[in-house]
């Protein structure tokens, strides 16, 4: 049994509505086009706040994972939202890519690192019996966030511009993050009396400095950088590919962005239960096989080809909201609970990698050879090369190696 059982549910919801605020990053593609426009910049230039954003958040996350166990769940979030919101606000005075990329990408990203491991870790610990569907169930709300904050980022854009709309969405950040973190904490004890898959677990430890050490550990990060990577990179250029390959206005494209946070919201709880209930292996497998069917169906989109580019999209989304409950549960899986927070934190530098290099690909395409269709080849060849790599090291570490 869990200590307060009966109480521990309550942790799920208040990890979605947390990470719905800060997952507005997935909104990014909203606000690419107004910013481009306002500051009179590129295509890889309008990709650099979204970039920084991302890696900034991947490298403070573990930073912030040694500090969660030491400090309460409830301070480190509101810390961290605060300064989440501090960098959207900011953001509405900035007059150039560079300002913007430190308010935004610097600020608010390096604030979602501090606060993003918090609702994890929570429900982690709540539910050590579940760990891949609670976190999955968790991390829905950083997927499902475009659903809400890509038409209100559209409608706030529209009405007032793009700078008073980070001003709005700053002061309301504050305010939800602060309220929504006063109940958070850890349970007293952990006791567990099932027979559940998870109890095979129980004497796996493997701490920080071990676990570098294992090629385990570098095969789930490789698989974690290409399958953020394609994710990512999906996810940025999602709007500028509905308006100019599928030929859509922007509100249909913002709506498009929406529907497509459902999935990347569903993929959570869903490659969370496979990993749960076969492995880390074959839920990667699954992926990869998905994003390539998803890649050739790119290649063959066009004008007015709703149904091939819906069908895609979603699936890229979906494979997104899969690795960003692969990496934890499977963490947990092969290095143990003990350390969980701080290991996580390190498989989780391979976001910021994954994040850099796929908007820089995507951009540096568009620029180059005017059309972002061709960033779906890049994607076959990564996934094929995830497929390699969760073959031959996605397993359990042996002793020693």
């Amino acid at each position: 049994m869990i200590e307060n059982n009966n109480k521990r549910w309550i942790f799920i919801p208040l990890g979605i509505l947390i990470f719905m605020c800060l997952g507005t990053v997935y909104s990014w593609s909203v606000f690419r086009k107004p910013v481009e426009d306002l500051l009179k910049i590129n295509a890889t230039q309008s990709g650099l706040p979204y970039m920084f954003f991302l890696f900034f958040y991947a490298v403070l996350m573990p930073v912030a994972g040694g500090f969660i166990d030491e400090y309460n769940p409830k301070f480190m979030t509101i810390i961290g939202g605060l300064i989440v919101s501090l960098g959207w606000f900011l953001s509405g005075f900035a007059t150039n890519i560079i300002m913007l990329s430190i308010t935004y990408g610097i600020i608010a990203g390096g604030g979602v690192g501090i606060t993003y491991g918090v609702p994890i870790a929570v429900a982690a610990k709540w539910y050590p019996d579940k760990k891949g569907l609670a976190v999955g169930l968790t991390l829905l709300g950083f997927g499902l966030s475009p659903f809400v904050t890509a038409p209100l980022a559209n409608m706030l854009v529209a009405s007032y511009g793009v700078l008073k709309t980070f001003k709005i969405l700053g002061i309301g950040f504050a305010v939800i993050i602060s309220l929504l973190a006063l109940p958070l904490k850890f349970p007293d004890s952990i006791k567990i009396s099932n027979n559940n898959k998870s109890d095979n677990n129980k004497s796996i430890n493997i701490k920080t400095a071990e676990m570098l050490k294992k090629k385990t550990f570098y095969g789930l990060w490789g698989n974690y950088i290409i399958g953020t990577l394609i994710g990512l990179m999906a996810i940025g250029i999602t709007t500028p590919v509905a308006v100019e390959i599928i030929n859509l206005n922007a509100a249909k494209a913002a709506l498009m962005v929406s529907l497509f946070s459902i999935f990347n919201g569903l993929g959570r709880p869903l490659f969370g239960w496979i990993t749960d209930e076969f492995s880390p292996k074959i839920a990667s497998i699954i992926s990869y096989v998905l994003i390539i069917i998803a890649s050739i169906l790119m290649l063959n989109a066009g004008n007015g080809k709703m149904i091939i580019f819906t069908i895609a999209f979603s699936l890229f989304w979906l494979n997104l909201g899969g690795w960003l409950a692969i990496a934890p549960a499977a963490t947990g899986i092969f290095f143990g609970a003990k350390n969980y927070s701080k290991n996580y934190g390190y498989v989780f530098t391979a976001y910021g990698i994954g994040a850099i290099l796929g908007t820089l690909i995507s951009g540096r395409i568009k620029d180059l050879l005017g059309s972002y269709i061709f960033t779906f080849y890049p994607t076959i060849v990564l996934a094929i090369i995830g497929l390699i790599l969760t073959i031959v090291l996605l397993k359990k570490p042996e002793k020693g190696k």
